[in-house]
Order: C-alpha cells, then sequence, then structure tokens
C-alpha cells in the first residue's frame, strides 16, 4: 500500500506540472485539464517519491510535477510492477500500461535539471475507472 503525495497536471505536454493537491480523474481519459489526457495508453504518470527525494540530494531544484508526473507515490516500487497491474485510490482505478519511456530530446525538463527519471523510474496507466484522488490518500494494487 502507498500514499498519494501529489497531484500534477499541465497545460502542455513535456513541461513542468503543477501540484493541484487534488483532482477528477475522468475514466478512458485521465487527469481533468491535463495536456496527457485522453484516448490512448499513457492517461495518467507516476512516480515514486522515493526517486524523487534521491534525485534532490544532487541538488537539482526539484518541486512536484518537475519531471512531468501527475502523480507521487510513496510507499510502491512502481517499476517493477508488472504491466496489467490494477490499482486502485478511493472509486478510481488504474491499469498500468508502460514502464518507462523514451525521453523526446529539448524537453523543458532535461533543460531544466539536466537529467529526467520519467524515463528510468516512471510507469503509465490508463483510468479504469474515474473518481476523485487527492494527496494523503491511500493507492493499493488491487
Amino acid at each position: 500500500m502507498g500514499i498519494i503525495r501529489a497531484v500534477c497536471i499541465s497545460k502542455k505536454r513535456g513541461t513542468v506540472k503543477q501540484n493541484i493537491k487534488t483532482c477528477k480523474v475522468i475514466e478512458n481519459s485521465g487527469l481533468e485539464n491535463d495536456a496527457h489526457a485522453g484516448d490512448w495508453h499513457r492517461q495518467v504518470s507516476l512516480l515514486s517519491y522515493e526517486k524523487i527525494e534521491e534525485f534532490k540530494k544532487t541538488g537539482a531544484p526539484v518541486t512536484d510535477g518537475t519531471f512531468g508526473e501527475n502523480l507521487i507515490v510513496e510507499g510502491i516500487d512502481l517499476p517493477r510492477l508488472p504491466i496489467g497491474t490494477k490499482l486502485q485510490c478511493n472509486e478510481v482505478v488504474l491499469e498500468v500500461t508502460q514502464i518507462g519511456k523514451k525521453c523526446h530530446s529539448g524537453c523543458e525538463i532535461y533543460q531544466l535539471v539536466g537529467d529526467c527519471i520519467m524515463p528510468r523510474e516512471g510507469i503509465f496507466a490508463k483510468v479504469l475507472h474515474g473518481g476523485t484522488i487527492s494527496a494523503g490518500d491511500e493507492i493499493k494494487c488491487i
């Protein structure tokens, strides 16, 4: 079981997201008003709180959403989850669809901090059932 530490969105892909603390999650789309929402397999991105904290030790100016992640999760080793794993937070159900990603060159995140851990540590999911997610909520594998 884990805890949601931040809920982040952005208006444009490849940019730093802002922590809005709570958000409506729309079935088969993603986080409301997020640039990555839509009918595809990477509707929601998740990144480990622990990995972000590790990266902060390098001295880089990292805040919630810096790596373009929607959900920061503490307590679950996200990249070790198999594709198809279902995660539940409140009434929201996500299905893991991708582990890591190829980073496109010149993204704002890489330019800002000189590295991006999302390609190595991030996971992506589609929304099977919508609802609301807030910082502090529990998330678990089901």
